[in-house]
């Protein structure tokens, strides 16, 4: 009696009656694979190692130049003397008070202007009035150097807290305004006729199709205010501070201490990434939908 050998059954690939009826091929990419994710913390881990990688070989050719004596310590101080200069900040109690004073006057010029900048800049898009209005006297304004108002704002507001918090002010409705006015401007027309054909009234079509559209524009002029607010306020601080970091320098200006000004100016260079990082993060909330575009 012959035995007949039984033939292995090939395995059945799941593809392959979709490929023969020529149908859509489904594949489930819902759940990452584990190399994938392993691959994702390589490549963010690389990116922040290669994001330290200048600053720290910056501040190593910073020590080294110190060191071998071809610049003077007093004219550029190292990073350690630097170091110990924030040091000494802290432990007098200086820098404590200093950062949420000088912070409370740039948040409070910047949520004025930026208020003021977005209304005017939604008044002159949305109406044709608004921009007959508003819109010359604030291009001429814009061109003038907020700095150079500063004799005025002293004339106008004394020598107070008045007179930087209206310096900041002016410096941040602009940014706010142009980018507010030309995202407005920019909304595709189809998109209001499509909002017109379906009934929506001007109020509907302004709240629902033009603002949310012009969003983007508009969170770049907060963002770039944000950076505003902080060079105003260095030159706000120059008028008779009696607090905040502007107080600071002026105090190691006539002391002579350049390891304390060096120490103030990174001070505000720290609270612009700061702010701008928050801006970064009301961006990705108020816009979820944006993808991240990057070519490689």
């Amino acid at each position: 009696m012959t035995r007949l050998a039984r033939a292995e059954t090939p395995p059945i690939d799941p593809i392959a009656p979709a490929l023969t009826a020529g149908g859509p091929i489904l594949v489930d990419l819902s759940q990452p694979r584990p190399a994938g994710r392993a691959r994702s913390h390589v490549t963010t881990v690389s990116r922040l190692l290669s994001r330290a990688l200048v600053p720290a070989v910056l501040l190593g050719a910073w020590q080294a130049v110190v060191d071998l004596g071809l610049v003077s310590p007093e004219t550029l101080p190292s990073p350690t003397q630097i170091g110990a200069a924030y040091g000494e900040l802290i432990r007098t109690g200086e820098l404590q008070s200093a950062i949420p004073t000088s912070l409370a006057r740039a948040l409070v010029g910047l949520l004025l202007g930026a208020t003021t900048g977005l209304g005017l800049g939604l008044f002159a898009g949305l109406w044709r009035v608004g921009e007959e209005l508003f819109d010359a006297p604030l291009q001429m304004l814009r061109t003038i150097p907020f700095i150079a108002m500063i004799p005025l704002f002293i004339i106008w507001f004394g020598i107070g807290e008045e007179a930087k918090i209206a310096l900041i002010f002016g410096a941040t409705i602009f940014p706010v305004y142009l980018n507010t006015y030309a995202g407005v401007r920019g909304v595709d027309q189809k998109l209001i006729e499509a909002a017109k054909v379906f009934g929506l009234s001007h109020r509907l079509i302004a709240v629902r199709v033009i603002i949310p559209t012009a969003l983007p524009s508009i969170l770049v002029g907060l963002r770039y205010a944000a950076g505003v607010s902080l060079l105003a306020l260095v030159a706000a601080e120059q008028i008779n501070a009696r607090a905040g970091i502007g107080y600071i320098l002026i105090s190691a200006n006539q002391n002579q201490r350049t390891d304390i000004i060096i120490a103030g100016i990174i001070i505000y260079a720290l609270l612009g990434i700061v702010i701008d990082l928050i801006m970064r993060v009301v961006e990705r909330l108020a816009l979820p939908w944006r993808p991240s575009l990057v070519l490689a």
